[in-house]
């Protein structure tokens, strides 16, 4: 899904009902331009006026809870790091291979963050590779006693647990805003502006107002569907926590 495009077409839509509309009164038989044509017109508007609200109203509540909870995950995501270096560096120096993985993975990780949406292109992320790495270098460490085997098994569970909390937040990543309720949402804004131009006066001032109220209009959307998507576009979760995270590590 393209937010911005999806806000162009939206503008596109918009404008063009409301100025069609205009220029097009005035060709309307006279019983299509009557007061009670109007009045029916207003009504009409007006139901679809609440139900746009209503539905808009719920795409930025799931927006918002999407970035929310992903971002909250990504919190948690840094956290762990934190702990698994912690456990590598008390296991001793054995691990010190794996702690610079680890560390040379949050480097790449924040140099070029991995979205979601890669896999489908066929491509690999370079950060991912390093990610992979830290398991390898895991199965080469040989405990010399039983207090280091129990803490070895419990350094590979914190693995996997980080493999596990990576690829939750690269799934939640991609939007969840359906595409069939956008498109209900740009027919009803559409028809809503139809009914504007409906009898308005044509002068610069009302085209103008048309045309600035299609774009801010257009680009509420584009914000909200962003922030469905916290990992593309103007509104993107922040990497604060792994650059924290690296800084604890590099102490």
């Amino acid at each position: 899904m393209n937010s911005l495009w999806i806000a162009l077409a939206i503008f596109g839509c918009l404008a063009a009902a409301s100025l069609f509309m205009m220029n097009g009164y005035p060709k309307l038989a006279s019983h299509h331009r009557d007061d009670e044509t109007n009045t029916v017109i207003r009504l009409v508007a007006n139901i679809f006026v609440v139900m746009t609200s209503l539905v808009f109203g719920l795409m930025i509540n799931s927006a918002k809870n999407t970035y929310e909870s992903i971002d909250a995950n990504f919190h948690g995501y840094a956290t762990s790091l934190i702990i698994f270096d912690r456990t590598l560096r008390g296991y001793g120096e054995a691990t010190q291979d794996t702690r610079n993985r680890l560390i040379t993975y949050l480097e790449r990780a924040i140099e070029t963050p991995y979205r979601g949406d890669e896999a489908l292109q066929h491509r690999d992320s370079e950060a991912a590779k390093y990610l992979d790495d830290i398991g390898k270098s895991l199965t080469g460490i040989k405990p010399p006693d039983r207090f280091h085997e129990t803490m070895l098994q419990d350094i590979r569970q914190q693995y996997h647990s980080i493999i596990e909390q990576r690829w939750r937040i690269v799934e939640q990543s991609e939007g969840a805003i359906p595409g069939p309720l956008i498109g209900m949402l740009v027919a009803w804004l559409t028809l809503i502006f139809a009914s504007f131009g409906y009898r308005a006066p044509r002068n610069s001032m009302v085209i103008g107002m048309f045309i600035v109220s299609s774009l801010l209009i257009a680009a509420s959307v584009y914000l909200v569907l962003d922030m469905d998507v916290p990992f593309h576009g103007p509104i993107q979760i922040s990497d604060e926590p792994l650059r924290r995270a690296l800084a604890e590590m590099q102490l």
